[in-house]
């Protein structure tokens, strides 16, 4: 007689889907989510942000991570810097009782500086990023791996709080490479345990061109067509499941310009009323969503990307959003708008109570005096000697400015050309006095004639303004993700004439410069760009709560240039606009004691400049004071 037979059933995955419902430990889930990027906000803050995620009744946080961040040189991992812990961030948001959802790129857009790829990719013999390209699947599935073992104990079948991993990032509307994604998906199922999904523009196109076989297809953007176009256009059963919006817009993102205002739900009862119908159309129908962006946070330092319309169109500092959670993570009336809407689909009580935002820090006027030219032997470094230019990324420097010298050896006259265009904003000097600027971001720059004579110096002091995060196959213009060179490419011509000889200096300003003597030299209109410092005393000690500090400060002399505090870049201003008020975190201060101020003024026109912290931010446009 046969023993007895008594079947085992498998055990319940901890997260996966049917066609209708994600699952969470065999239970229905329907992921109420909201974007927020770890690498964009102060860690000090990272719990902060989570809180006032789950007090807005979301229960999953969608992050992207920067490859350029994580991998600043090949090689060279940097999870250990506390910016850079997602791992950290994963628990804290765990502990408060958020899953995550990661998305890892390779390429991430993001209006971050190249998608996220890092600068030395260029570089690298043969590569084209975003395809099955050799070199870039190698160093991409390096990278992605590193990404994977600092985060394979926190996926939700190991406890953790991880649901899902995104495959690429709305590759639909970039190509058709299939090998490519294919591989991403592999090397992804090869390192994480979780359900994968892509995510991709909610038409015809995009869907077809992102859809991987086994992994699960996720639309951004409208909800209503964009559900319609997943069921329409996606017949393989195997990328079918519930339905998600991966990115709900929330506003957008703002660009530098004269004529470019400020993305605001503030103001626009109609789109706030659109914003509440759409969220209403998702939950109500047990379907799920992300907030892009919940909290945007900042593009500090020289972060942002751009993108190419032919002209470069740079992100601003901010990345604001519009978000229900603004720059600075205090609250706003489109969160608590959004709050009440999600209110009637989780049961009652299961939101929290949400922290009474905290008063920012007013900063009387700090008196900003010169230190140091940006062209000073001391800042200026070693140079390199070329016949012709050479770029940005040749020289290894990622971000900043570059600086190319020419000795004038025969009398030339005419318009000034730096290679094939701007690569981006070309201040021109003739022995030191600014003759104009040949700015990329207008489709018709300035034109700067110029008049010289032997023994003159010929100066170009080009700025990185934000490589290109975003082609889609619809542009209509050059594949610019293919071309993030900065500085000169190509030849510089004036009138007809070719110039040849050139000395080259790096100035990347990963840190400013140090306190040395005033600057020696006289400080004014069409001076080279100038260093101004100033300090100031705050109140408080070691148990001041940094979110008292947070403020916005001005430079409101300023035209152009980068704001350090006490060592921190916290990015750029122009007066041009959008932004003009640049967020410091108070995480950067120090209560009780002195704190520096130093700006580089690209265009200085006075001996001293004013600095003050507002706890209101401004946003506003001005003319361009260097395009006619």
């Amino acid at each position: 007689m046969s023993p007895e037979y008594h079947p085992v059933s498998a055990p319940t995955p901890a997260f996966t889907y049917d066609r209708h419902s994600f699952l969470l430990d065999g239970e229905p889930y329907v992921i109420i989510g909201g974007q927020m990027d770890p690498q964009r906000i102060p860690p000090a803050y990272w719990r902060d942000r989570l809180v006032k995620a789950k007090t807005m009744g979301l229960n999953t946080v969608f992050s992207y991570v920067y490859w350029n961040l994580l991998e600043p040189k090949q090689g060279l991992w940097t999870s250990n810097e506390e910016s850079n812990d997602i791992a950290e961030f994963f628990r804290i948001a765990q502990g408060l009782g958020l899953h995550v959802v990661l998305r890892p790129g390779p390429y991430i857009c993001g209006e971050r500086d190249w998608g996220g790829f890092p600068a030395w990719l260029s570089q690298v013999p043969g590569m084209r990023v975003r395809s099955s390209n050799g070199p870039f699947m190698e160093a991409a599935e390096s990278y992605l791996k590193r990404l994977a073992n600092d985060l394979k104990d926190l996926q939700v079948t190991q406890g953790g709080p991880l649901l899902m991993v995104q495959v690429e990032n709305e590759y639909g509307s970039y190509g058709e490479d299939y090998v490519y994604t294919q591989a991403l998906r592999d090397i992804l199922l090869a390192n994480f345990e979780v359900p994968l999904y892509t995510n991709d523009g909610g038409v015809d196109w995009t869907l077809k061109g992102g859809e991987v076989p086994g992994v699960l297809a996720a639309i951004d953007g409208d909800p209503r067509s964009g559900f319609a176009a997943r069921d329409r256009y996606i017949s393989d059963p195997s990328e079918l499941g519930p339905l998600l919006d991966g990115e709900y817009y929330t506003t957008g993102p703002d660009f530098w310009g004269s004529g470019n205002t400020h993305n605001t739900a503030e103001g626009r009862p109609s789109l706030v009323q659109q914003f509440v119908s759409d969220l209403d159309f998702v939950l109500g129908n047990n379907n799920s969503i992300s907030l892009y962006m919940f909290h945007g946070g900042t593009n500090f330092g020289f972060s942002n990307g751009a993108i190419w319309k032919n002209y470069t169109a740079p992100f601003i500092t901010s990345y604001d959003y519009g978000s229900p959670l603004d720059e600075s993570g205090r609250t706003t009336d489109l969160y608590f708008t959004l709050r009440d809407t999600i209110q009637k689909y989780v049961p009652r009580g299961r939101i929290p109570a949400t922290p009474q935002n905290i008063p920012l820090l007013e900063i009387d006027n700090v008196t900003l005096s010169p230190m140091t030219s940006l062209f000073d032997t001391s800042m200026l470094g070693t140079k390199t000697t070329s016949v012709s230019p050479m770029t940005m990324e040749e020289l290894g420097q990622d971000y900043g400015f570059i600086l190319y010298e020419h000795k004038v050896t025969m009398a030339l006259q005419g318009s000034l050309q730096p290679g094939d265009r701007a690569r981006d904003r070309v201040i021109v000097y003739v022995n030191g006095t600014k003759q104009g600027v040949v700015d990329s971001t207008y489709s018709q720059p300035a034109q700067v004639p110029v008049s010289l004579q032997p023994g003159d110096l010929l100066q170009l002091l080009v700025e990185n303004l934000g490589r290109v995060d975003y082609w889609s196959r619809e542009s209509g213009t050059l594949v610019a993700l293919e071309d993030p060179y900065k500085g000169v490419v190509g030849n510089v011509t004036i009138g007809s004439a070719v110039v040849s000889g050139w000395d080259i200096y790096s100035l990347p300003l990963d840190k400013p410069p140090a306190v040395s003597s005033a600057a020696s030299s006289v400080v004014k209109t069409g001076s080279p760009p100038t260093f101004f410092r100033g300090t100031f005393h705050i109140e408080g000690d070691d148990s001041t709560n940094p979110a008292a500090l947070d403020t916005f400060l001005e430079v409101p002399d300023g035209v152009k240039g980068n704001v350090w505090v006490n060592g921190f870049n916290l990015g750029r201003y122009w007066i041009v606009g959008p932004q003009q008020s640049l967020y410091l975190p108070g995480t950067v201060l120090k209560p009780g004691a002195e704190n520096e101020i130093i700006a580089l003024e690209s265009e200085p026109n006075g001996d001293s400049l004013v600095a003050f912290g507002s706890a209101v931010r401004r946003w506003a446009n001005n003319p361009d004071p260097d395009y006619p």
